[in-house]
């Protein structure tokens, strides 16, 4: 037996053809989907991307590890965690990685015979660096059980696709440049512009049009496709395709404007939240299946020791997904626990029909200390009901303290922690570049704007 994970970074799910999306983002995608299992309602309890995949290869939410933060010095796994790829390793998998996230933290090469770092000399990763890396590896232990963990991140910024792809998602009428258009100045006065700036804004030569910046992320999936295609095709062509299983999953998703939030990957908003699953293995998982309940990343290492015929052990978050995909039942989870730590502080809970969530620091956004929404009516999330809905709110506060206080009982919150002793992550990021301007973060903060860092005021 074969098993290939796939990380597509920063992709949510709404941007799919087999989501829902009109434009033609994902016809392979899309295909796989039809062929096994998709899941539509999958959601990422821990945001962004270090606690995301720390909770998949865990099968555990990061109150439960500890990781809670991207990018806080302080987190560390510890090694007596149980972690998939060691106990693939340890049940007679070659176990293989192509993927960087051991360059954020160490675990993340843990339990891999094989870790190829597919880090690239220039600033961000090109997938068909991994396909270049993973077809070798594949062919040369095809006879082998094996686990592969591949990591694309082309949906990331910069949003930088082949310019071949853009025109099916732009008008090539319109001038993304044209000065009359302002559209971009609520990003470029943001409060988190000094690190958008020098990282994704500089690289697009001074984009005016919102919607053009929308494009480049669907031209970026659309290129994701088709490398996803050219893996699965070498895959056939070795003879692999039967007796492989492939999972697809987002790590998170990425807000395109929505919540003040420009083109980045915070907010438990279902934007960054709502993340594709798709499972695909040849006569044991029927085509077209597709799920409906409220499932999470944590559940995919159950799923696959129950699979595999692997203890389980019980301290696990997640439930194996098999009863889901054969059809014995049709809920898992009547309530998903959402949580980040890197540009924001924020937990909350996602039910099928209300979204609840809870700010600790806003680091460069603006918002109120609770937020509920009937994602029924308001799948947007703009309609904030705490105050016009008082007592639903409270017993969804109840409900998350309750869950709170049952992971960690007198322990210290350690998202606390993080805020008391380092602060938000990505808030130090900004003001690092700020000291270069001679501002400090609440000078910033009180008055935002690109004019002040684009040469202004520079000391």
């Amino acid at each position: 037996m074969k098993m290939i994970f796939i990380s597509l970074d920063t992709l949510r799910a709404d941007r799919l053809g087999c989501y829902g999306y009109t434009s033609p983002t994902s016809p392979y995608i899309d295909k796989i989907a039809s062929e096994g299992a998709l899941f539509k309602n999958a959601f990422a309890s821990d945001i962004p991307t270090e606690v995301a995949h720390t909770s998949i290869f865990t099968g555990k939410v990061g109150l439960t590890t500890g990781v809670v933060s991207h990018g806080a010095a302080s987190t560390y796994l510890s090694k007596d965690q149980q972690w998939l790829p060691a106990t693939l390793l340890q049940s007679g998998f070659t176990t293989a990685a192509v993927d960087n996230l051991y360059n954020l933290k160490e675990w993340f090469a843990r339990g891999y015979r094989y870790y190829i770092n597919s880090k690239q000399p220039t600033r961000w990763i090109d997938g068909k660096n991994i396909n270049a890396l993973a077809k070798p590896w594949i062919k040369e232990h095809k006879h082998e059980d094996f686990f592969l963990f591949l990591h694309y991140w082309d949906p990331h910024t910069p949003y930088l696709p082949p310019k071949s792809y853009i025109p099916s998602f732009y008008d090539q009428r319109k001038d993304p440049y044209d000065p009359a258009n302002n559209s971009m100045e609520p990003a470029f006065n943001h409060a988190a512009y000094p690190f958008f700036k020098y990282h994704h804004y500089d690289l697009l030569d001074g984009i005016t049009d919102t919607n053009y910046m929308n494009a480049l992320y669907d031209a970026e999936i659309r290129y994701l496709d088709d490398l996803l295609k050219e893996l699965d095709l070498f895959l056939e062509e070795e003879g692999l395709k039967e007796d492989t299983l492939l999972i697809l999953f987002g790590d998170h998703g990425e807000s395109l404007t929505e919540h003040d939030i420009y083109w980045d990957h915070c907010g438990l908003y279902d934007q960054t939240v709502h993340i594709p699953m798709i499972m695909r293995w040849p006569n044991k998982i029927p085509s077209n299946n597709r799920v409906q309940s409220l499932v999470q990343h944590a559940d995919i290492m159950p799923t696959i020791l129950e699979w595999l015929q692997l203890d389980m052990p019980n301290d696990l978050d997640g439930r194996s997904l098999v009863p889901l995909i054969e059809g014995l039942k049709e809920k898992q989870h009547k309530e998903i626990y959402l949580s980040e730590c890197a540009w924001q502080a924020a937990r909350g809970i996602r039910t099928e029909r209300f979204k609840y969530i809870e700010t600790y620091d806003a680091g460069p956004f603006t918002r109120p200390p609770a937020e509920l929404y009937d994602l029924l009516i308001d799948p947007n999330e703009t309609t904030n009901l705490v105050e016009s809905l008082p007592e639903q709110a409270h017993i969804f506060q109840t409900r998350l303290h309750n869950w709170l206080k049952g992971k960690i009982g007198e322990k210290e919150d350690p998202m606390k922690y993080i805020l008391r002793t380092e602060g938000l992550p990505f808030k130090r990021r900004i003001q690092k570049v700020l000291e270069e301007y001679g501002l400090t973060w609440d000078e910033w903060k009180r008055n935002p704007s690109r004019m002040r860092i684009d040469g202004i005021v520079k000391k």
